[in-house]
């Protein structure tokens, strides 16, 4: 299947297109990526998502699919070639996505909670679903690892995908709150697998550093603050 007709539409610091440049990495597929800035936003990422008019987009072709987890699975069924990404056991697969899922409803959006808090005891209680997320996290990849590198297995898998691409705004709390969320105590073999996951081939230069992502969530803090009201 050709791959010079895929393009990405996204955002670097966005963890959910980090995703999708993480499972195209994994089938070494080549791919045009489209930089959003988003204010405004573009006639192609416009008449791509008319729906939720959000990024990611993957344009395959003149076929557009948005939505990163839906993007992920789409990418490991269309590109047979390469690591499978999915489980093909038909209940680690289904576990994958329920564990996917609750990233994405339950656990993901305290992260945005803790950028709106504003008293220390806000965040401290935010920080500590946090923490007690990444420990339930911690219980099934042990459970469910069976000593192996990743949840996936020996290679990066859907769960990697679905919880390592949100290292970068993990880290940027870990540095902006000096509160480790990964310890040797709590979760020691999360721990050493984020240090794998980001440093596997497919992840190297996509995931932004958190100082990064500290200057361009001040950049768009400060966008906000000069917009007009309405």
């Amino acid at each position: 299947m050709a791959t010079s007709d895929v393009k990405l539409l996204g955002a670097s610091a966005s963890p959910f297109v980090n995703r999708v440049q993480v499972a195209l990495n994994v089938k070494s597929i080549d791919y045009e990526f489209i930089q959003e800035n988003l204010n405004p936003k573009s006639e192609l990422l416009l008449r791509s998502n008319p729906v939720h008019k959000k990024i990611p987009v993957l344009i395959h072709g003149d076929k557009p699919i948005c939505e990163s987890l839906v993007i992920v699975q789409y990418i490991d069924e269309a590109w047979t070639k390469g690591p499978s990404i999915l489980p093909s056991d038909p209940y680690d697969r289904v576990t994958a996505h329920f564990w996917a899922t609750y990233i994405d409803d339950k656990w993901f959006p305290l992260f945005m909670e803790l950028r709106m808090a504003q008293g220390e005891e806000e965040k401290s209680v935010l920080i500590e679903k946090i923490v007690e997320g990444l420990v339930l996290l911690e219980e099934l990849f042990v459970k469910g690892g069976k000593g192996r590198a990743f949840f996936g297995g020996d290679s990066i898998g859907y769960l990697d995908i679905a919880l390592g691409c949100s290292l970068g705004w993990l880290r940027m709390v870990e540095l902006t709150t000096e509160v480790k969320l990964l310890t040797e105590t709590k979760t020691p073999k999360l721990l050493e697998w984020a240090e794998r996951f980001s440093s596997a081939q497919a992840v190297k230069n996509v995931i932004p550093e958190p100082e990064k992502l500290i200057e361009i969530l001040k950049m768009y803090q400060s966008r906000a603050k000069a917009a007009p009201a309405n």
